[in-house]
């Protein structure tokens, strides 16, 4: 008994330190979170093109990895600073003009206001927004602190150029070594996990299948809608069209409303000003193209459902940008799918206790 308890007593002396030596890891890299994030993600996300290129020149696993990099710094890296830096130079100009009073956003929404039906006016007037100057008002100064919030991002990157350098390399060499041993190290993690190894395996594939449904039907579904937003907008003659694009693609994660609630506005706002054509062309863009969009390339990419409600991606989402940035549009919804899977192996497990009773 003495030997038992003493063998106990160790087990859980290292257990302690397990968990503290964890704890101080994560606090050492914490500043490096999201770097390395999106360097996982990226490894995860490219592995079939590291596959490829493995297969092209196989027992060359450094080549192949050093040529997937160099496909998503091209691809992906390169094109995503341009468009991030226009579109804080775009709200930067944004801010300026509202501040100056060259935008005057309570005079655009009196012109679609006049353009309604008299019952839609009335029904407004009765709904309380009969003061509809005070109203637009406060849209007006909501609109210009959010748009102060893109251009302070520029603000933020010049005055830290150095950290955003070093999270930026350090993301590409982690990226690197990932891309390269991403399986041994996948490998390596399960098994050393306190949990049986048919539990950890299905709890990994469900974590890259909702890494890559997620990326795939949430981001790039996304990104062609608010590629094909910005691209009608500047056939119209709007401009600002790439922050314009941008927010259309953070709004394609809202369920149900989407992108409509970018080039909706924007087409009444044509109309109500003359512009007839323009915003004809925006109104069949909006349903028939970027509406279409995501009914068309979701079940493409993502190929198979999440299981996860879309309430729960909309909640989780959001609460993952609050907490982590962009991060957070991909690591809400994987908490939630990794939440649901645990709770289910659960329940089944509990199920075939039962059984076996």
């Amino acid at each position: 008994m003495e030997h038992i308890g003493k063998t106990r007593v160790e087990q859980g002396g290292f257990l302690l330190f397990l968990a503290l030596v964890t704890i101080a890891a994560l606090v050492v890299v914490m500043p490096f979170l999201n770097p390395l994030l999106w360097a996982s993600l990226a490894a995860i996300m490219f592995q079939p093109l590291f596959r490829w290129f493995q297969s092209r020149r196989p027992g060359k696993d450094t080549q192949a990895a050093a040529l997937t990099l160099l496909v998503i710094f091209v691809a992906v890296i390169i094109p995503t600073l341009w468009i991030g830096s226009t579109v804080v130079s775009e709200a930067a100009r944004l801010v300026v003009a509202f501040q100056q009073g060259n935008i005057d956003v309570a005079d655009w929404f009196e012109q679609v206001f006049s353009i309604l039906p008299a019952t839609v006016q009335d029904s407004l007037a009765k709904s309380g927004m009969s003061d509809f100057g005070d109203l637009m008002a406060r849209a007006q100064a909501f609109l210009q602190a959010s748009l102060g919030l893109i251009a302070q991002q520029a603000i933020a990157i010049g005055g830290s150029i150095f950290g955003f350098v070093l999270s930026f390399a350090i993301g590409l060499y982690v990226s690197f070594f990932l891309i390269r041993d991403g399986r041994k190290i996948g490998e390596t993690v399960l098994h050393a996990l306190p949990m049986r190894r048919g539990v950890a395996d299905r709890l990994a594939e469900r974590f890259i299948g909702i890494v890559r449904a997620t990326i795939k039907g949430s981001v790039v579904v996304g990104l062609v809608q608010g590629a094909l937003g910005a691209i009608t907008f500047w056939i119209v003659g709007i401009p600002s069209v790439l922050l314009l694009g941008v927010i259309m693609a953070i709004a394609s994660l809202l369920p149900a409303v989407g992108p409509a609630i970018v080039w909706g506005p924007a087409a009444l706002y044509l109309l109500a000003t003359g512009a007839i054509w323009e915003g004809v062309v925006v109104l069949v863009s909006g349903v028939a193209v970027i509406g279409m969009a995501d009914n068309i390339l979701r079940p493409i990419l993502v190929g198979r459902d999440t299981g996860i409600p879309d309430w729960l991606i909309l909640v989780t989402t959001l609460g993952g940008i609050a907490l982590m940035g962009l991060s957070g549009i991909v690591v809400g919804p994987l908490i939630a799918g990794l939440f649901i899977a645990g709770w289910s192996i659960l329940a089944e497990k509990s199920e075939e206790a039962e059984a076996i009773a």
